[in-house]
């Protein structure tokens, strides 16, 4: 019976469209590794999913050109314009960021802060309101050292990105000291976790938290 409940849940959910955007400035890394396995998740679920590699996409820092609060579009022409179109037809998203000194990348901030534009066409100019649909997100990251706190900033600030686009922050798989590339292929559970993640943000059930995940390798 559930084996038929599933099957019937795939069908309904063909369609979906998981966008993944990835941070790493470097390919078939740690954090990449792991969201591949998400977005395979999501597929296995029956959901349709996109990569987009933000270190090798045109994103200009955000200008404070303000223009955006006239119109809801960033003036500055470069690949956020494609950015900006792939996330809206997104039902959810996973964001996946190495750390770099305790927050985000630099490509991913990037693309974050020219987020600002979709923030104000939602929220200030009320473009878009009648998207009623419940869309949820999810974080991936990978850091090489033990801090407390290390992955206390970037959490926040993908939050808050979430909220400022309309998608709701539901889980992280958050996973400390692995640094040499590819290492996360020997965590005995990051990768099924991640597959994990993936699945439950297409299908959600009782959602098991994965943000204390660790290697002491």
């Amino acid at each position: 019976m559930e084996n038929v409940e599933l099957q019937n849940s795939k069908e309904q959910r063909k369609g979906i469209k998981v966008l993944g955007l990835l941070g790493s400035p470097r390919r078939q890394s740690n954090t990449e590794i792991l969201l591949d396995s998400a977005l395979a998740g999501a597929v296995d679920r029956g959901a349709e999913a996109e990569k987009l590699l933000l270190s090798e996409m045109d994103i200009s820092p955000c200008k404070e050109i303000y223009a955006c609060l006239e119109t809801g579009r960033c003036a500055i022409q470069d690949d956020m314009q494609v950015i900006y179109e792939k996330i809206l037809a997104a039902d959810h998203l996973i964001f996946a960021s190495p750390i770099f000194f305790y927050g985000i990348t630099a490509q991913a901030k990037a693309m974050v802060d020219r987020c600002q534009a979709l923030w104000v066409k939602k929220y200030i100019l009320g473009i878009g309101k009648e998207d009623t649909r419940i869309r949820r997100g999810v974080f991936i990251s990978v850091g090489a050292t033990k801090g407390n706190n290390l992955f206390d900033g970037a959490v926040l600030t993908v939050k808050y990105f979430y909220d400022a686009i309309g998608v709701n922050y539901i889980n992280a798989l958050l996973v400390n000291k692995v640094d040499t590339k590819a290492r996360i292929r020997e965590h005995p559970s990051a990768i099924s976790d991640a597959f994990l993640l993936g699945q439950q943000l297409v299908f959600p059930s009782p959602l098991r938290r994965c943000e204390t995940s660790s290697n002491s390798g």
